[in-house]
């Protein structure tokens, strides 16, 4: 009906809306809704959830303290710096409509009173794609956060490179990653949140370059976009591929993070980073006495000596409490990270970032899994290349900013399957050992269950390592001890006595320093006991070694495993 009009604007009456203008369809669900709906629900399909894309100011104003963001570098001006036909022209009609003078806005701002540096890409201009100016912009915003000493966030948002400034683009991926590397080695956090789309040259560049990377939901991530696959390889791509989700699942993205909750968040994970330099600075706190409670008293006055097989079998119990019980017991606010950055995120290890009253530490533990559906999905504590990947990537993060090291063993040993191998198992755990032994933070390991192997050595080069009463530390499992030696698989029992792998036996030996008394046994009667002795024994460790550096940390954790 509306064919008739050559201009549709001039059909409704002066100051006027028209209904394209006071609405926004879905893309999702083609739902129309009201655009004072979609704002109020934070630009988010009230009908489906999809997420619409958000324009700068909208952005800010959703991030950024009110009346706090200053912006950087705006008066860099354009060029054509290939000569490119119409160019000039395309990049004005751009800048009129969208009121914005580049695909990136750029400065200084305050999130819940923390200053950051804070960017954010526009879809709406050319596609969010990166030219020399969008490129200068970040890359200057960036050194400039180098001298201040702020953390950047950057919210991403592009199509990949600008073709009308052809190989000028392309030497902005390796400007600004340049420049984030230097933030890097100054100390600093930066956190990219990749909004839908990011791909491209910028995914290949400072999008996939955080210290810790956020994710909105469903947003589309990827280097090669899905047409130019499909296109190349002549295949069908499956749903969800290059999503948030996708990503997340391969080892890329540390967390996705609803937008209602994304102030919040990154609010939390800069308070904890920044605020780690140095450790041993507790909060005071009204903590209850490390005492056992009144059942677990009883529990250990009824409790009678296990034999080295019997613990053994205790180790291995499925209602043994398990790492995230302890973790939500001893720590505050732990916000889990997840990936290897490299190919998968091992569900088997689970690792993050929390408050140890008010002390700021990464926790990393391997997790079995208390029924059989979790088992399954944490594949029985059994770590893959990536699981040991992903807790070094974390632990050097944590040394980059001072933070104190505790890591939860408990695992039958690495998993032994083909993919494992295929992807560099033996490797990995090397990588582990040979990292750990330098780190220049404190790092404190506990075994808590069955320790096997190199599997769990991966995780338990400490400065000093503790272990449960009835956890086991041993070179293999007592069947195939026996097995090997014996030729046997009848003498498990013997095996397990000779190995020498219960708590008492290896203090005996030197391989732990303290064992974590389990008074009667580990069960949800006593592991809130058994969490407080923890956290005291963590808690006097740091601060009984506050004022030892860096260097004297690696040396005595190399002196610690030089003498065996």
């Amino acid at each position: 009906m509306w064919q008739g009009f050559k201009n549709v604007k001039n059909y409704f009456p002066l100051g006027k809306k028209t209904p394209a203008e006071d609405t926004v369809t879905c893309k999702l669900c083609g739902a129309v809704l009201p655009k004072q709906e979609a704002k109020a629900n934070r630009y988010i399909c009230t009908k489906c959830g999809y997420y619409f894309r958000v324009r700068t100011h909208n952005r800010l104003r959703m991030v950024a303290d009110p009346d706090s963001f200053e912006e950087w570098f705006a008066d860099i001006e354009e060029s054509n710096p290939l000569d490119f036909p119409g160019y000039e022209e395309k990049l004005k009609e751009v800048q009129e409509k969208t009121g914005q003078k580049e695909g990136v806005t750029i400065g200084r701002a305050t999130i819940n009173g923390i200053p950051v540096v804070l960017g954010v890409c526009d879809s709406r201009f050319l596609m969010g794609s990166m030219g020399h100016v969008y490129g200068e912009r970040i890359t200057a915003s960036i050194e400039r956060a180098t001298k201040e000493g702020l953390p950047v966030v950057l919210f991403c948002c592009s199509g990949g490179a600008r073709m009308q400034e052809g190989i000028m683009s392309l030497m902005q991926m390796e400007k600004t990653s340049a420049a984030l590397k230097k933030h890097s080695d100054a100390g600093l956090l930066y956190i990219p949140v990749l909004t839908d789309p990011t791909t491209g040259g910028v995914t290949a560049s400072f999008a996939m370059l955080g210290d810790v990377i956020l994710a909105e939901p469903g947003a589309l991530i990827g280097f090669a976009g899905p047409r130019v696959i499909e296109k190349t390889i002549g295949e069908k791509l499956p749903n969800g591929f290059q999503s948030a989700e996708f990503q997340l699942n391969h080892g890329f993205v540390d967390a996705i993070v609803e937008r209602k909750n994304l102030k919040k968040t990154l609010y939390n994970i800069i308070k904890l980073y920044t605020g780690s330099k140095g450790y041993a600075n507790f909060m005071s706190t009204n903590e209850e006495s490390a005492e056992p409670e009144e059942v677990a008293r009883e529990q250990a006055m009824k409790s009678v000596p296990l034999s080295a097989w019997e613990k053994v079998k205790a180790a291995r119990s499925v209602d043994r409490p398990s790492t995230t019980d302890y973790m939500n017991l001893i720590f505050d606010d732990f916000f889990e990270l997840h990936g290897d950055r490299l190919f998968k995120d091992d569900h088997a290890v689970i690792g993050g970032i929390a408050y140890l009253d008010g002390q700021p530490v990464t926790v990393i533990g391997i997790q079995k899994g208390r029924d059989f559906e979790e088992c399954a999905y944490r594949n029985y504590g059994m770590c893959s290349p990536e699981g040991y990947r992903k807790a070094l990537r974390l632990m050097k993060l944590a040394e980059k900013f001072g933070m104190p090291i505790v890591t939860f063993v408990n695992t039958s040993g690495a998993y032994p399957g083909k993919e494992a191998e295929e992807n560099g198992q033996g490797e990995a755990i090397a990588r582990n050992l040979y990292e750990m032994s330098a780190l220049k933070v404190p790092v404190i390991c506990l075994m808590i269950g069955e320790g096997g192997s190199g599997g769990a050595l991966g995780l338990a080069v400490g400065n000093v390592v503790w272990m449960m009463e009835n956890a086991t530390y041993s070179i293999l499992s007592p069947e195939g001890f026996s097995s090997i030696l014996w030729k046997s698989g009848d003498r498990v029992e013997e095996a397990a006595g000779v190995m020498k792998l219960t708590a008492e036996d290896l203090k005996e030996l030197g391989i732990i320093e303290e064992i974590i008394p389990e008074y009667g046994g580990a069960n949800e009667w006593t592991v809130r006991s058994i969490a407080k002795y923890m956290k005291k024994n963590i808690r006097d460790y740091l601060e009984e070694n506050a004022d030892k550096t860096g260097e004297e940390l690696a040396n005595e954790r190399y002196e610690r495993f030089r003498k065996f």
